[in-house]
């Protein structure tokens, strides 16, 4: 039986993950760019699922949602029913 690839599935969910954490937070994409030190149109392709992250990236961004990077993983995971 040949695998589907979860890739967009996953990728979407991550960018969802990342939203939510952002907005608990009551930071702005733009704020959360800043801090990432990642330009804010990235941060809206990365919460739109258009951009799959790198671990670097998921790690600043963990760094600045006060996450550990497993933990926006894990609700990436969560999201997408895996």
């Amino acid at each position: 039986m040949p695998r589907t690839n979860p890739t967009p599935r996953l990728q979407k969910a991550f960018g969802e993950a990342v939203r939510a954490r952002r907005q608990e937070l009551g930071l702005s994409q733009e704020d959360l760019g800043f801090e990432a030190e990642l330009h804010r149109t990235y941060i809206s392709q990365l919460e739109r699922g258009l951009k799959s992250p790198s671990l670097a990236t998921i790690e600043q961004l963990a760094q600045v949602l006060k996450a550990k990077p497993s933990d926006l993983v894990r609700a990436a995971e969560k999201l997408a029913g895996r």
